[in-house]
């Protein structure tokens, strides 16, 4: 198989996501290991994108594939009302690393409908509508969970929900409050949620959304005290705090979940993506004590098909158990604290094409600016064709807006993550 031959089929069949159909020329890849990835004619890059930052475990992972194929040869498929070992056992690790008072699991197909049903369970729980999130924010392409995104997908999936409401989350780079400190982005942004919780009416408000640290967004790391904040308002008024990390949880940020890091505890947890690293599609949502009760004597309405689907159980319990015994998260913790952000520092120190640095683990930012006295964010044009000198030089990069996000895999080498710095150095040398 040739290049041509795939990229003859491609555009001629398959619909692609956000983009404009008749331009496209998608990158070609077809197979992958550990941090790499290639095309039908071989030609390998350094993936510094896993993918859609979910590949936290590598790509081939021996122990995951073997169980993915130990699992279709025994029961390949089984409906969700059924009890299956591997469902149950799944769980009993997802849930042994949340944090304590966490009792079930419902699993879903991915990170949107493990969203939409969080904010489901969360309205039939509290009997209140009203969501509220950030606009800087992704939460999936299905009805409330686009409606809960900040960015610009959102407007185009207004018809499919009701009753969101968004308000600004801290980013001290770009505050929106005027902050010139952490400690003031963080009392000034939730001053700031206070005001649009009382607005909008405490009592009609279900729940509050929120990335623990937003991913897509920009890896916007939150100020001291902000997250524990954010948890005693919801308290405060009676709102169930809902987690996405579906981006940042299982590895991806040198924790477990990202939350571990912040010290505060929602009541629904969504994850997905690092928890198998995609090798089947999966999401789910955690569930505390007292909304599980809740539904002890209620029914609750909603349901999928291939909910906890044994396929992606197997893998589950795989890649749980290898991230556990082979130390994967300690390892993209220290690469992120050794490799990765003196790096990044060194960088933002040189160039100055380079407005800001900042993340943690294997979840980085570059913030990449025309002015740095402006902040003018680097154009749009500029940033295609760093992609492309990327790309030229060998590495997979994941480019969103006007930042180079440094998310390579969580089993990353020392030797790959600074080849890969070394090329994005070399590439804003030519800026």
């Amino acid at each position: 198989m040739t290049n041509a031959e795939t990229l003859a089929l491609d555009p001629a069949y398959v619909f692609h996501s956000w983009s404009a159909q008749g331009a496209l020329k998608p990158l070609v890849v077809s197979g992958g290991q550990g941090s790499h990835v290639w095309d039908d004619e071989g030609r390998k890059l350094l993936d510094f994108s896993s993918q859609l930052v979910n590949v936290n475990i590598g790509f081939g992972h021996p122990a995951v594939v073997a169980a993915i194929q130990e699992q279709a040869a025994a029961l390949a498929t089984v409906a969700p009302a059924t009890a299956n070992h591997q469902r149950g056992l799944a769980a009993q690790k997802i849930l042994s690393r949340a944090p304590s008072g966490f009792a079930k699991v419902f699993f879903t197909n991915g990170g949107a409908d493990a969203n939409e049903n969080a904010i489901r369970m969360a309205r039939q729980f509290t009997g209140r509508n009203k969501v509220l999130s950030t606009y800087r924010s992704y939460h999936g392409n299905t009805g409330s969970a686009i409606v809960a995104t900040g960015d610009w997908r959102r407007p185009a999936g207004n018809e499919f929900a009701r009753d969101h409401v968004h308000f600004f989350g801290p980013y001290l780079y770009r505050s929106e409050f005027w902050a010139t400190t952490p400690e003031e982005e963080s009392a000034r942004a939730l001053q700031h949620l206070r005001r649009v919780i009382e607005s909008e009416g405490p009592a009609t408000i279900a729940a509050l959304l929120i990335e623990s640290i937003p991913g897509t967004a920009g890896i916007l790391m939150p100020p001291p005290g902000y997250l524990a904040g954010v948890r005693a308002l919801c308290d405060e008024f009676g709102i169930i705090l809902i987690t996405d990390e579906v981006m940042a949880g299982f590895g991806r940020t040198g924790e477990w979940l990202a939350l571990d890091a912040f010290g505060y505890t929602p009541d629904l947890i969504t994850f997905a993506k690092g928890v198998n690293s995609g090798y089947v599609p999966v999401g789910g949502v955690m569930i505390s004590a007292p909304i599980s009760e809740f539904f002890d004597e209620r029914v609750f309405p909603g349901g999928l098909t291939y909910s906890g689907h044994p396929l992606a159980m197997a893998s589950i319990i795989a890649a749980l158990d290898a991230m556990a015994t082979e130390g994967i998260v300690a390892n993209a913790k220290r690469i992120g604290s050794d490799v990765i952000a003196p790096a990044l520092e060194k960088m933002a120190a040189t160039y100055d094409v380079v407005g800001e640095v900042r993340g943690t683990g294997v979840f980085h930012a570059i913030e990449l600016v025309a002015d740095r006295s402006t902040r003018a964010p680097l154009p749009a044009a500029d940033m295609a064709g760093l992609k492309g000198k990327l790309l030229e030089r060998g590495l997979l990069p994941f480019i969103q807006d006007n930042r180079i996000h440094v998310v390579p895999p969580c089993v990353v080498t020392d030797e790959e993550a600074h080849e890969g710095l070394a090329i994005i150095d070399d590439v804003l040398s030519t800026l």
